[in-house]
């Protein structure tokens, strides 16, 4: 919530710092970037005043060029904007380490949304029974995953964390050697990623940033609302997809999917034996020193097996540490009993698995795993299966019960598939249950999806699968009948007895980030909503307890912004079991990078459920006629958004006008940049990250605004701009809807593209988009009743602000580079090695860009 005082605090500790740090960094002596700190900043000139003068970034380029450039050549042009990038990089890591050194000054860890809020509401309202029962069964399961949004390496990441705390101390000679280690230090990686790598750098954030506030929140909770009593439920939990997601990723094989659980399970033993050996400084009494000492060395034996063996069990564990207890209780006036307590509150968070390890894997896959099963010898499936109807398939996957394991299907992946499925049990074997017991079938289409996957384990040898198969359903029409099929999974009996096993609870995830590319803004947002209210009542109606996995990205095109504030806003009508949300990219670092910014986030969303829960529930209800006006809004952006995506220069402009294409040319994640691995651009095999990236480069936001203008005009010219209106100043879910859009237009920037409306071929498609962006704008403003974008969150504004206002060169650069690509080509005899020069210029723009864009969530 926004108060004058802590826009005042954003200033003093964020901006003015960055202003006085950034003067010092400029002055730094690099190598072979002579003059470039001095340059850049005329730079940045140049390319305000040239927007405001409506130029385009090639008669910037070339104004600046001609004024303070002696001369030069192409190739000494090129070369000053490589080293802009290089100094441009490395602003932004400033600013993101003043960003988080600040964050608990400008932050208020104490107030709304805080779980000291909560303990005073509920002891103000004399609701701590009641409290306590809502968390013996309420949880918030945040799920990293690596989805390529942010590019530092792990170097930069560990220059950010430690300028970071030299910032919050004000030691101006560290500062100075960091910033100039961060001057010499590469930013590229010259290799792409393995999963395996991607998970070793997620697991940093495991080991230094959630095992300690975890532990501290469950440790608040257990002083402060059990009044010491131990609580019945773990609130807390993480998951994990490094090596375990393989849609689309020919890169994970079983093999990583081993390799990142046996990862997982030693780095949480090496945070035990971290706290064992403080214990065992501190417990030094007789009876119960040498109990401490026995089980430190079984956890050190664990942790640091070249086999992996483990020398205790989490029972184990858990009962010897409960022994301990009771003899500090009993015999040692409870001396350091809250150092045993906070341990095993971190053991029932994390157990001997740190995260779970999501297996996930696309159900068009898996089509073509079971007609190769169909085909083999001795097959337990018909070998004209595939050609069956539907509802016969159905029938002959719930009767599967082999006994066999299914033989080589002569297909990698294929085999790959099954093993993944058998990988599971092993790891439940060795690291229990929760360590990987989840399967998510994505692109869920249907009822036969799920029975299909079932069918699966019981043929890789599992007949009772200890695993929830989670169907994701990502396509509006999908979402439309997501009730349907969960009703066909719910009345299929062989499904039922599954559920029966699995204490009757059943996930679903629901994607935002594809939901959003599909249908456009509104109609993903509102499908989403309306899913998970169909799915609860269908649920209900079979006793079955639903919990609502998100796909969430950062920016509010892929369900991010506010997040919070849309848990918040959820009514009675959508179950409140579980918050489940994956957290990628930049968000993991700017969200949950340090341990205050993890601590207030894992916070604000516990009290979003609590709130929905206890304190408000009820209160943000949909009634029929708000949800009838959601209902007309979303038809209208969602008629606005296929007509665009239908126009004949939709993909043509994504492909030649964007950087679209240059993502697949970098070495950023281990995933390919679309499914299929034709060079023919398909809409449907795209990923969400790149195509919202593409527009984000352009700074034409689409995803986040496209269609909401549209619908919100609709209403205005035919007079029923009141009942608009009053839903947005009476519903939460409304409010933060359009707030999100707003902040996808406040990272907006029209005047760089603004060239193109002259372009023989796309001038007329980027007047549709930046008409729309006008009407979008204007019509937010009215509603929230502003006279700028972001109006209520300044402070969130600011950072927006000089965030672009250190990227603009860079956009100029790119926007440039794109340019001159396309008129080399057109040359009769185009230079391909200049061409692969601009194509470089645009990759690394690309780093910078992105990387600005953290607080997008």
């Amino acid at each position: 919530m926004y108060t004058p005082a802590k826009m005042e605090r954003f200033e003093r500790n964020v901006l003015s710092k960055y202003n006085v740090y950034n003067s010092v960094f400029l002055t730094l002596p690099f190598d072979a970037i002579d003059n470039t700190g001095a340059f850049l900043p005329l730079f940045t000139e140049v390319c305000e005043k040239g927007f405001a003068k409506q130029e385009t970034p090639e008669q910037i380029v070339d104004f600046f060029v001609g004024k303070y450039l002696d001369n030069p050549t192409e190739k000494e042009r090129i070369d000053l904007m490589f080293r802009f990038i290089q100094y441009i990089e490395r602003q932004i890591v400033l600013f993101d380490a003043i960003e988080d050194a600040a964050f608990p000054v400008v932050n208020n860890l104490e107030g709304k949304g805080s779980l000291r809020e909560v303990r005073d509401a509920a002891e103000t309202d004399d609701l701590r029974e009641r409290l306590k029962g809502f968390l013996d069964e309420f949880k918030v399961r945040t799920v990293l995953t690596a989805h390529p949004t942010q590019f530092y390496p792990g170097s930069v990441l560990g220059i950010i964390t430690d300028l970071t705390e030299a910032v919050r101390t004000d030691n101006l000679y560290e500062i100075k050697r960091l910033l100039s280690q961060l001057g010499k230090t590469p930013f590229l990686k010259k290799e792409k990623p393995t999963p395996f790598d991607e998970a070793v750098s997620l697991v940093w954030y495991l080991e230094n940033v959630f095992y300690d506030t975890c532990g501290d929140i469950v440790d608040f909770l257990c002083r402060n609302v059990y009044q010491g009593d131990r609580m019945k439920g773990s609130i807390l939990s993480l998951g994990f997809w490094p090596g375990g997601d393989r849609d689309g990723n020919p890169f994970v094989t079983t093999e990583i999917t081993y390799k990142v659980a046996d990862r997982l399970r030693t780095s949480i033993l090496k945070c035990y034996y971290r706290d064992m050996r403080k214990l065992r400084r501190k417990i030094t009494f007789s009876k119960v020193e040498a109990m401490v000492i026995e089980l430190e060395s079984k956890i050190y034996r664990s942790a640091f097996s070249p086999e992996g063996e483990l020398f205790l069990s989490p029972d184990e564990f858990k009962s010897a540490l409960l022994e301990i207890r009771k003899i500090i209780v009993d015999q040692h006036q409870s001396l350091y009993v809250e150092e045993v307590d906070s341990l095993l509150n971190k053991l029932q968070v994390f157990g001997f698995h740190f995260a779970s390890l999501d297996i996930r894997q696309n159900s068009h896959i898996h089509n073509a795993v079971i007609e190769k099963i169909s085909h083999t010898e001795n097959s337990d499936l018909p070998q004209d299966y595939i050609e069956l109807d539907e509802q016969r398939r159905m029938e002959i996957a719930s009767l599967i019960h082999s006994e066999k394991n299914t033989p080589d299907l002569g297909d990698e992946l294929a085999n790959q598939t099954l093993d993944s499925m058998k990988a599971m049990r092993e790891i439940q074997q060795k690291s229990g249950e929760l360590a990987c017991n989840r399967y998510i079938i994505s692109n869920n289409e249907s009822a036969l999806n799920v029975l299909e996957t079932l069918a699966m384990f019981k043929l890789s040898g599992w007949q009772n699968p200890s695993v929830d198969i989670v169907p994701l359903f990502e396509a509006v029409e999908d979402l439309r009948r997501a009730d349907k099929i969960m009703e066909q999974l719910y009345t299929n009996p062989e499904y039922a007895r599954h559920l029966e096993n699995r204490n009757k609870t059943q996930t679903v995830m629901l994607g935002f980030s594809d939901g959003t590319k599909d249908g456009g803004y509104l109609m993903a947002n509102w499908s989403i909503y309306k899913a998970k209210e169909t799915i609860t009542a269908m649920s209900r109606k079979y006793g079955i307890k639903v919990i609502f996995f998100d796909g969430r990205g950062g920016p509010p095109a892929r369900g991010g912004g506010k997040t919070h504030k849309f848990y918040a806003s959820l009514g009675s009508q959508i179950e409140n079991h579980e918050i489940q949300l994956t957290i990628q990219g930049q968000t993991i670092s700017s969200n949950f990078g340090t341990e205050d910014s993890c601590r207030y986030n894992l916070e604000n969303l516990l009290s979003a459920g609590i709130n929905n829960g206890i304190f408000d529930k009820g209160k943000n209800d949909l009634s029929e006629d708000d949800k009838k006006l959601l209902d007309d809004l979303s038809e209208l952006g969602y008629k606005k958004y296929t007509d665009f995506k239908n126009h004949p220069k939709f993909l043509p402009f994504l492909q030649d006008m964007s950087a679209l294409k240059y993502y697949s040319m970098l070495n950023i994640g281990s995933r390919p940049a679309k499914r299929n691995k034709g060079s023919q651009l398909n809409f449907g095999d795209l990923r969400a990250i790149p195509f919202v990236g593409a527009w984000s480069m352009l700074k034409i936001n689409v995803p986040g605004f496209f269609g909401v203008g549209a619908a919100l005009k609709a209403f205005e010219e035919n007079g029923r701009w009141k009942d608009v209106q009053e839903l947005f100043d009476r519903s939460l879910f409304f409010r933060t809807l359009l707030e999100n859009s707003m902040m996808s237009l406040a990272k907006s920037f029209m005047p760089l593209t603004a060239y193109m409306k002259d372009d023989a071929e796309f001038g007329e498609f980027w007047t549709v988009i930046f008409d729309e962006y006008q009407e979008t704008k204007r019509l937010l403003l009215k509603i929230a009743g502003h006279a700028t974008l972001m109006e209520n969150y300044p402070d969130g504004k600011a950072s927006i602000d000089i965030r672009e206002h250190i990227v603009l060169p860079l956009l100029v650069i790119q926007q440039y580079s794109l340019q001159r690509i396309n008129e080399i080509q057109k040359q009769p005899k185009p230079d391909e090695n200049l061409i692969a020069v601009y194509e470089k210029l645009v990759t690394r723009a690309l780093f910078g860009n992105t990387n600005a864009s953290r607080n997008s969530a």
